[in-house]
Formats: structure tokens, C-alpha cells, sequence
């Protein structure tokens, strides 16, 4: 008798993920879209974006096979709000709530107004998010987490979702699927608080003998334990429902694939959150130290492997030739962003924002300019873009590519560039606001910072935000590391960007 696979040697294959049995290509002329969406990815992390002591061969490919953008970004330089501008077409700036959420947030997304997958929904698409959310859930924060929780991703425009509710490193730590927690149990019910211990959980603060990555001073994340990893906030119960980081990547990798596979037929929108390389950075055993980064380097390798297995299964479904992918990342990077996981022990010489200054948490360059690749069913290959375009117009843009018409009111921040995001022009926006701890505008290469009463230096996360209680003007086609204040030299720029800012304000 044969003896069973062990689960290591299953995660040392690549066959671990299985793929599903080829079948018809799709014949509907409408193209599947796939928008892939990283976590704290910088500009500098890709092979084909410059980077030297790593090698991402399969978003490479991507490149080589599509557009690689330039001069794209988030709206934001942190997590929430730039999800909810790419969700909303709204700059997260005119609402309030859009912060960084607890992972026991209320829903920010209104369900009664256009969103993204509702673009698609109402081109007859079936559509589905897997992956990270972070845009709260149910329409208050204390919520029960043993029921049905609504509204969420499905109220929203998603006909499937299978996330979890926050980030890696927040409490809860389980995954819901359409709304419910998968493997909840009436009898081990599941409470959440963010203000005070509950529970007999061991927490990473009195317990750090059980740690197997211990969190890094003042930053938090030393809370209730969870597979040998502190979180922030508190957790008791949902001992069956937790998950172990090192499967979080497979196990939505799966679900994507499923997804796939069940709607190869007829055309399909996937939100796909990846959670690499956000913090705790605990990738399958695979990965682990192969990339000589640190952890934060194998989990970009695991990001990498990821989007590879995707590529793999359309091409096999034959679905590959009828099929746009847009990857990108939801803001820029930080190195030490909670947890001592080698990041910045071992960085060896790389730079995870290239030639860009600042990163997460920033208002310079290095926090909303992010890697953008476009690739698939009408797109230009091996071009290289430098047009302006934001992941905020994503949403006009694929109302422009389905024919469905919005609104004067709906999605105002978002502009149809569907020539720009297929290659065919290279000017895209002609201004654009970019928000971290106080707002910037960009209009030909010229950038200006509103002034700020912001810390300039995050000495917890080494990071410059660029907050100055001075006005800041760049100059980024000379000076894309925004070396150099040139304010004074050009205050008429300054008056006309200051304007600018003020107008998009007004709107």
C-alpha cells in the first residue's frame, strides 16, 4: 500500500495546485477580465521594472506579452483608500471613514451607487472577488461574526467572494465565503475587539515564547496569537475557522481557479487581492529562502509563481487569447512594516522603489507610483508607457470597453482611457491627485505638495512621508527621486498647481 503524500512534499511541487481539465475555449466575444491586485508591491520590486538581486519570470512574461506602464499609480499611499477608489472611481479623500481599517470595520463601499464589478454585472458578466477586502463588512462594527455578515462584497456588485476581511496581520484571521466565515462553529464562536483583551488567547506582548516571528518594537503587532504570530487586535474563539498563513496564497489561488474553470463559458470579471508582500510575510515552505531577501523577497517570489499558475490555466482553457489581465499593486513598499522577518537585514543592495523617494505611507513618488501591466485580448505587446493614468480610471475605462454608460454623477474621479490602458496612446490623464498624509497634484511632469503639519519621517517604518508645512514643486521628468525643491524657482507653477488643487478639492 502506497503511503499518503505528506503536506510538505505537496508544498514542495508545483503540482500542489491542480488545474482543472482543458475544455472548449470560450467563444463569447466580450474579453474576461482579470485584475490581479498586490499588496504593498513597490516600483522597484520586478525583474522588468529593474530590479537586480530578484527575478519575477512570469510577470516579466506579462510585460513582454502587454503594456508595462510607467507612470501609473494608486490613488493612495495605503491600503484602504486605494482599494476604495479603484472599487468606487471616487477619490478616497471626499469621504471620510477611508482610512486604514480595523479588521471589524463597517462596510465604506455604498451598495446604491456604481461600482466596479456592477460596470461588468450590468454587461452581463459574472464576476467574483477573491482575496483581500479591507473595505469593512456589515453596516456596523460590532457585528456577529457566527452569522451571515451584511453588506459586503456580494451587496456591492460581486455575484462570489471568497476574502478575508482586512489585512494578514489584523484579527479576524478567517476567510468568509459569501458572507459567511468559512468553518465557523456555534460552539467555538468567534469575537473580535480591538480596544481590549477577550478572551485566554496568548498574545505576542506577554507570550513572545511562542512566536515563531517575533513583531517589531512600537508598531503593534504584538496582540492575540495566531498560528505563532502576533496580530493587532484581540481574537478568541473560530479555533477551526483560523487560518495558517503559509496556505492563505494557495488556498486563494484555488478559489480563483475555480472560479475560472466554472465560468470559462461565458465572460467573467475576477477581482484577485493578492497579499504579497504585505506584512506577516509568511510564505509556503517552497519559497522560503529562496529568493536571499528575506522573507519579504520569498513572498514576492511566491506573488510571482502565483500569477504564473494563472497565465498557465487561461492558456490551457484556451482562454488566454480572449482574456485582459491588468496586475498591479495598491501602493508602494515598506521594508520593516511590523514584524523582524529579514526584510531589512537582508535587503542586500535592493531597492524596492527603484529610482522613487519615499514609499508606503508617502506622499513622494515612491508611494502611489506603482508597477501596471496590461496584457490580453486587445493590447499592444512589448510596449513600454509612460502615459499618466491612475487605477482610479479603471472603472470609466471598462464602462468605455463594455458600452455601458455612467452617469454625470457616478465615478467622477474616473476617466475612460481605454486607448491609454490598451497601449494605442501614450498621453493618458492630463492631471492627477495623489493622496497619503496630505495631497498632491500632477499635471505634465510637474508635481506639487500641499504643505503638511505631518511628521516627515516614520522612524518606526523608515519612511519620508513628504509632509513639509512648506510647498513642495518637482520637477519629475528631470528629477523623477524629487531630489530637488524647486518651489522657489518657479512660483508661478506653484499658483497654478495650487489652483488646480484647490478645484479638484471643490468638485
Amino acid at each position: 500500500m502506497k503511503k499518503p503524500l505528506s503536506l510538505a512534499l505537496l508544498l514542495s511541487s508545483s503540482l500542489f495546485v491542480t488545474l482543472p481539465t482543458v475544455s472548449f475555449a470560450q467563444k463569447a466575444s466580450k474579453p474576461n477580465v482579470i485584475y490581479i491586485y498586490a499588496d504593498d508591491l513597490g516600483f522597484g520590486d520586478l525583474s522588468s521594472y529593474g530590479a537586480k538581486q530578484i527575478e519575477t519570470p512570469n510577470l516579466d512574461k506579462l510585460a513582454r506579452n502587454g503594456v508595462r506602464f510607467t507612470n501609473a499609480h494608486s490613488t493612495s499611499a495605503t491600503c484602504t483608500p486605494s482599494r476604495f477608489a479603484l472599487m468606487t472611481g471616487t477619490y478616497p479623500w471626499r469621504q471620510e471613514g477611508t482610512g486604514i481599517l480595523p479588521g471589524d470595520a463597517k462596510l465604506i463601499v455604498p451598495t446604491d451607487k456604481i461600482t466596479l464589478p456592477k460596470v461588468f454585472k450590468h454587461a452581463g458578466y459574472a464576476t467574483a472577488i477573491v482575496g483581500k477586502w479591507h473595505m469593512g463588512l456589515g453596516n456596523q462594527v460590532q457585528k456577529d461574526w457566527n452569522a451571515p455578515i451584511k453588506p459586503g462584497p456580494n451587496d456591492v456588485g460581486f455575484d462570489y467572494s471568497f476574502i478575508f476581511p482586512a489585512t494578514a496581520d489584523r484579527v479576524p484571521t478567517v476567510f468568509l465565503e459569501n458572507d459567511q466565515v468559512v468553518a465557523a462553529e456555534a460552539s467555538d464562536p468567534i469575537l473580535v475587539d480591538y480596544e481590549k483583551k477577550i478572551g485566554n488567547d496568548p498574545t505576542g506582548k506577554e507570550h513572545p515564547e511562542l512566536l515563531k516571528m517575533h513583531s517589531s518594537p512600537g508598531q503593534g503587532h504584538n496582540q492575540t496569537i495566531v498560528n505563532g504570530i502576533g496580530r493587532i487586535g484581540y481574537m478568541s474563539g473560530g479555533t477551526r475557522a483560523r487560518w495558517v498563513d503559509e496556505e492563505v496564497s494557495t488556498t486563494f489561488l484555488h478559489k480563483a481557479q475555480d472560479f475560472i474553470s466554472t465560468h470559462q463559458n461565458k465572460p467573467f470579471f475576477l477581482y484577485f487581492c493578492l497579499t504579497e508582500p504585505h506584512v506577516p510575510r509568511m510564505p509556503a515552505t517552497q519559497f522560503k529562502g529562496k529568493s536571499k531577501l528575506g522573507y519579504r523577497g520569498d513572498a514576492i517570489l511566491q506573488l510571482d509563481w502565483t500569477v504564473g499558475q494563472i497565465q498557465q490555466q487561461l492558456q490551457l482553457l484556451g482562454l488566454d487569447k480572449n482574456t485582459i489581465i491588468i496586475f498591479s499593486s495598491d501602493n508602494g513598499p515598506v521594508l520593516d512594516d511590523g514584524y523582524m522577518d529579514g526584510a531589512v537585514a537582508q535587503q542586500n543592495g535592493h531597492l524596492p522603489a527603484g529610482p522613487l523617494r519615499g514609499g508606503k505611507y508617502s506622499i513622494f513618488e515612491g508611494g502611489t507610483r506603482v508597477p501596471f501591466i496590461v496584457s490580453g485580448k486587445g493590447v499592444a505587446q512589448g510596449k513600454v508607457s509612460n502615459a499618466l493614468i491612475s487605477q482610479i480610471d479603471l472603472l470609466a475605462t471598462s464602462a468605455q470597453l463594455l458600452d455601458i454608460p455612467l452617469k454625470t454623477d457616478e465615478a467622477k474621479d474616473s476617466k475612460p482611457l481605454l486607448k491609454t490602458l490598451t497601449g494605442q496612446d501614450n498621453k493618458g490623464r492630463t492631471s492627477m491627485v495623489q493622496h497619503a498624509q496630505t495631497l498632491a497634484i500632477v499635471k505634465d511632469d510637474w508635481k506639487y505638495i500641499a504643505p503638511s503639519k505631518g511628521a516627515p519621517y516614520m522612524k518606526l517604518t523608515d519612511t519620508e512621508t513628504g509632509s513639509f508645512p512648506e510647498d513642495q514643486l518637482y520637477d519629475l521628468k528631470n528629477d523623477i527621486g524629487e531630489k530637488h525643491n524647486v518651489a522657489s524657482k518657479y512660483p508661478e507653477k506653484v499658483i497654478e498647481l495650487k489652483q488646480l488643487l484647490e478645484g479638484e478639492r471643490q468638485k
